[in-house]
Protein backbone atom coordinates (compact mmCIF):
# COMPACT_ATOMS: atom_id res chain seq x y z
CA UNK A 1 0.00 0.00 0.00
CA UNK A 2 2.78 2.44 0.79
CA UNK A 3 4.52 1.74 -2.51
CA UNK A 4 7.58 0.06 -0.98
CA UNK A 5 8.73 -3.33 -2.14
CA UNK A 6 8.48 -6.21 0.23
CA UNK A 7 11.40 -8.30 1.35
CA UNK A 8 10.94 -10.92 -1.36
CA UNK A 9 9.66 -8.67 -4.15
CA UNK A 10 13.09 -8.47 -5.79
CA UNK A 11 12.95 -12.19 -6.40
CA UNK A 12 9.77 -11.77 -8.47
CA UNK A 13 11.25 -9.10 -10.75
CA UNK A 14 12.02 -10.27 -14.29
CA UNK A 15 15.72 -10.73 -14.88
CA UNK A 16 17.81 -11.25 -17.97
CA UNK A 17 19.61 -14.54 -17.48
CA UNK A 18 22.32 -16.02 -19.68
CA UNK A 19 21.45 -19.07 -21.71
CA UNK A 20 22.80 -22.28 -20.25
CA UNK A 21 23.67 -25.56 -21.94
CA UNK A 22 20.52 -27.66 -21.81
CA UNK A 23 20.54 -31.46 -21.83
CA UNK A 24 23.61 -31.51 -24.04
CA UNK A 25 21.83 -29.79 -26.93
CA UNK A 26 24.19 -26.80 -26.86
CA UNK A 27 27.68 -26.71 -25.45
CA UNK A 28 27.86 -23.00 -24.69
CA UNK A 29 25.82 -19.82 -24.64
CA UNK A 30 25.62 -18.54 -28.26
CA UNK A 31 24.71 -15.02 -27.10
CA UNK A 32 27.92 -14.42 -25.14
CA UNK A 33 29.59 -12.55 -27.99
CA UNK A 34 26.48 -10.83 -29.30
CA UNK A 35 26.69 -7.05 -29.41
CA UNK A 36 23.80 -4.67 -29.24
CA UNK A 37 23.70 -2.26 -32.19
CA UNK A 38 24.62 1.34 -31.48
CA UNK A 39 21.79 3.79 -31.89
CA UNK A 40 23.08 6.88 -33.67
CA UNK A 41 21.17 10.12 -33.22
CA UNK A 42 20.71 12.12 -36.39
CA UNK A 43 21.77 15.33 -34.69
CA UNK A 44 22.65 16.74 -31.31
CA UNK A 45 19.65 17.41 -29.07
CA UNK A 46 21.36 20.25 -27.23
CA UNK A 47 19.59 23.60 -27.40
CA UNK A 48 22.22 25.74 -29.08
CA UNK A 49 22.17 29.32 -30.33
CA UNK A 50 21.79 30.48 -33.90
CA UNK A 51 24.13 33.06 -35.40
CA UNK A 52 22.23 36.15 -34.22
CA UNK A 53 21.73 34.74 -30.73
CA UNK A 54 25.42 33.90 -30.46
CA UNK A 55 26.37 37.43 -31.54
CA UNK A 56 24.03 38.93 -28.94
CA UNK A 57 25.30 36.57 -26.24
CA UNK A 58 28.91 37.59 -26.90
CA UNK A 59 28.05 41.28 -26.98
CA UNK A 60 26.02 41.22 -23.76
CA UNK A 61 28.66 39.17 -21.94
CA UNK A 62 31.21 41.95 -22.46
CA UNK A 63 28.88 44.51 -20.89
CA UNK A 64 28.69 42.54 -17.63
CA UNK A 65 32.33 42.03 -16.64
CA UNK A 66 35.57 41.25 -18.44
CA UNK A 67 35.40 37.78 -16.91
CA UNK A 68 31.95 37.11 -18.38
CA UNK A 69 33.22 38.34 -21.74
CA UNK A 70 36.29 36.10 -21.72
CA UNK A 71 34.27 33.07 -20.67
CA UNK A 72 31.67 33.68 -23.38
CA UNK A 73 34.32 33.79 -26.11
CA UNK A 74 36.15 30.71 -24.84
CA UNK A 75 32.89 28.75 -24.94
CA UNK A 76 31.16 30.32 -27.93
CA UNK A 77 34.09 30.83 -30.31
CA UNK A 78 36.79 28.39 -29.24
CA UNK A 79 34.21 25.71 -28.34
CA UNK A 80 35.79 24.85 -24.99
CA UNK A 81 34.02 22.60 -22.53
CA UNK A 82 33.05 24.08 -19.15
CA UNK A 83 35.89 22.35 -17.31
CA UNK A 84 38.40 23.39 -19.99
CA UNK A 85 37.35 27.04 -19.84
CA UNK A 86 37.57 27.07 -16.05
CA UNK A 87 41.08 25.59 -16.20
CA UNK A 88 42.55 28.14 -18.66
CA UNK A 89 45.53 29.95 -17.18
CA UNK A 90 47.14 33.18 -18.33
CA UNK A 91 50.30 31.27 -19.19
CA UNK A 92 48.29 29.05 -21.56
CA UNK A 93 47.63 32.04 -23.84
CA UNK A 94 51.13 33.51 -23.92
CA UNK A 95 52.74 31.59 -26.79
CA UNK A 96 52.98 32.60 -30.44
CA UNK A 97 53.12 29.83 -33.03
CA UNK A 98 53.65 30.48 -36.75
CA UNK A 99 52.46 34.05 -36.35
CA UNK A 100 49.39 33.20 -34.25
CA UNK A 101 48.80 33.70 -30.57
CA UNK A 102 47.65 30.30 -29.40
CA UNK A 103 45.87 28.68 -26.51
CA UNK A 104 47.29 25.47 -25.07
CA UNK A 105 44.89 23.24 -23.19
CA UNK A 106 44.39 19.69 -22.03
CA UNK A 107 41.05 18.46 -23.28
CA UNK A 108 38.81 15.49 -22.71
CA UNK A 109 40.71 12.27 -22.11
CA UNK A 110 43.82 14.26 -21.11
CA UNK A 111 44.52 15.02 -24.77
CA UNK A 112 46.61 18.17 -25.33
CA UNK A 113 45.36 20.64 -27.92
CA UNK A 114 46.54 23.93 -29.39
CA UNK A 115 44.20 26.39 -31.05
CA UNK A 116 44.69 29.89 -32.47
CA UNK A 117 43.26 32.93 -30.74
CA UNK A 118 41.63 35.29 -33.21
CA UNK A 119 41.83 39.04 -32.68
CA UNK A 120 38.35 39.44 -31.09
CA UNK A 121 39.01 36.53 -28.72
CA UNK A 122 42.48 37.78 -27.86
CA UNK A 123 41.08 41.24 -27.16
CA UNK A 124 38.62 40.02 -24.53
CA UNK A 125 41.16 37.64 -22.99
CA UNK A 126 43.67 40.47 -22.65
CA UNK A 127 41.01 42.67 -21.05
CA UNK A 128 40.27 39.87 -18.60
CA UNK A 129 43.96 39.35 -17.84
CA UNK A 130 44.60 43.01 -17.06
CA UNK A 131 48.01 43.47 -15.44
CA UNK A 132 48.27 39.87 -14.28
CA UNK A 133 50.98 37.66 -15.78
CA UNK A 134 50.24 34.29 -14.18
CA UNK A 135 47.40 32.34 -12.65
CA UNK A 136 43.86 31.39 -13.66
CA UNK A 137 42.48 33.61 -16.41
CA UNK A 138 38.76 33.86 -15.62
CA UNK A 139 37.93 34.78 -12.04
CA UNK A 140 34.78 35.21 -10.01
CA UNK A 141 33.92 38.88 -10.56
CA UNK A 142 33.13 39.65 -6.91
CA UNK A 143 35.65 37.61 -4.95
CA UNK A 144 38.46 37.43 -7.49
CA UNK A 145 38.85 33.71 -6.84
CA UNK A 146 39.34 31.18 -9.65
CA UNK A 147 36.14 29.86 -11.19
CA UNK A 148 35.12 26.23 -11.20
CA UNK A 149 32.65 24.28 -13.32
CA UNK A 150 29.66 25.44 -11.26
CA UNK A 151 30.71 29.08 -11.66
CA UNK A 152 30.81 28.57 -15.42
CA UNK A 153 27.18 27.41 -15.37
CA UNK A 154 26.11 30.34 -13.20
CA UNK A 155 27.90 32.90 -15.36
CA UNK A 156 26.41 31.48 -18.57
CA UNK A 157 22.94 31.60 -17.03
CA UNK A 158 23.43 35.24 -16.06
CA UNK A 159 24.59 36.19 -19.56
CA UNK A 160 21.66 34.37 -21.18
CA UNK A 161 19.20 36.16 -18.90
CA UNK A 162 20.76 39.55 -19.66
CA UNK A 163 20.64 38.72 -23.39
CA UNK A 164 16.90 37.94 -23.09
CA UNK A 165 17.35 34.33 -24.17
CA UNK A 166 14.44 32.73 -22.38
CA UNK A 167 15.16 29.03 -22.91
CA UNK A 168 17.68 27.10 -20.85
CA UNK A 169 21.25 27.78 -21.97
CA UNK A 170 24.17 25.79 -20.57
CA UNK A 171 27.93 25.95 -21.23
CA UNK A 172 27.48 23.08 -23.68
CA UNK A 173 24.90 25.19 -25.53
CA UNK A 174 27.73 27.64 -26.27
CA UNK A 175 30.06 24.86 -27.39
CA UNK A 176 27.22 23.50 -29.52
CA UNK A 177 26.69 26.97 -31.00
CA UNK A 178 30.38 27.31 -31.88
CA UNK A 179 30.43 23.99 -33.74
CA UNK A 180 27.08 24.33 -35.52
CA UNK A 181 27.73 27.91 -36.60
CA UNK A 182 31.18 26.95 -37.85
CA UNK A 183 29.61 24.22 -39.98
CA UNK A 184 26.89 26.62 -41.15
CA UNK A 185 29.64 29.05 -42.17
CA UNK A 186 31.09 26.39 -44.46
CA UNK A 187 33.94 25.13 -42.30
CA UNK A 188 34.82 21.62 -43.57
CA UNK A 189 33.86 18.77 -41.28
CA UNK A 190 37.50 17.83 -40.69
CA UNK A 191 38.34 21.36 -39.52
CA UNK A 192 35.20 21.53 -37.38
CA UNK A 193 36.26 18.25 -35.78
CA UNK A 194 39.61 19.82 -34.86
CA UNK A 195 37.83 22.87 -33.44
CA UNK A 196 35.62 20.63 -31.31
CA UNK A 197 38.50 18.32 -30.31
CA UNK A 198 36.34 15.34 -31.24
CA UNK A 199 38.13 12.02 -31.56
CA UNK A 200 35.52 10.72 -34.02
CA UNK A 201 34.22 12.79 -36.96
CA UNK A 202 30.83 11.09 -36.56
CA UNK A 203 30.42 13.00 -33.31
CA UNK A 204 30.94 16.27 -35.17
CA UNK A 205 28.41 15.23 -37.82
CA UNK A 206 25.67 15.28 -35.18
CA UNK A 207 26.12 19.05 -34.96
CA UNK A 208 25.67 19.65 -38.69
CA UNK A 209 22.23 21.18 -39.17
CA UNK A 210 22.67 21.48 -42.94
CA UNK A 211 23.63 17.93 -43.90
CA UNK A 212 20.60 17.78 -46.20
CA UNK A 213 21.43 21.07 -47.92
CA UNK A 214 21.88 20.20 -51.60
CA UNK A 215 23.55 23.56 -52.26
CA UNK A 216 26.50 22.41 -50.14
CA UNK A 217 26.68 18.87 -51.47
CA UNK A 218 30.23 17.72 -52.13
CA UNK A 219 29.44 16.86 -55.74
CA UNK A 220 29.43 20.59 -56.61
CA UNK A 221 32.95 21.12 -55.27
CA UNK A 222 34.25 17.93 -56.87
CA UNK A 223 32.76 18.84 -60.26
CA UNK A 224 34.34 22.30 -60.14
CA UNK A 225 37.66 20.81 -59.05
CA UNK A 226 37.76 18.24 -61.85
CA UNK A 227 36.64 20.83 -64.41
CA UNK A 228 39.44 23.14 -63.32
CA UNK A 229 37.03 25.94 -62.41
Amino acid sequence: PDGHLGQHDDARRPRVLPLRPHHGLISSDPAVYARLPKVQRDESRTQGLDRLELIRFLQIAQTLTVHHGALAYLLGINALRASEAAAVRIEDCADTLRGYRVLHLVGKGNKPATMPLTVPVLRVLEACRGQRTTGPLVLRPLSGKPIDRRDVYRMVTRIAKAAAISRHISPHSLRHAAITNALDAGVPLRDAQILACHADPRTTEHYDRARGNLDRHGVHFLTAYVAGV
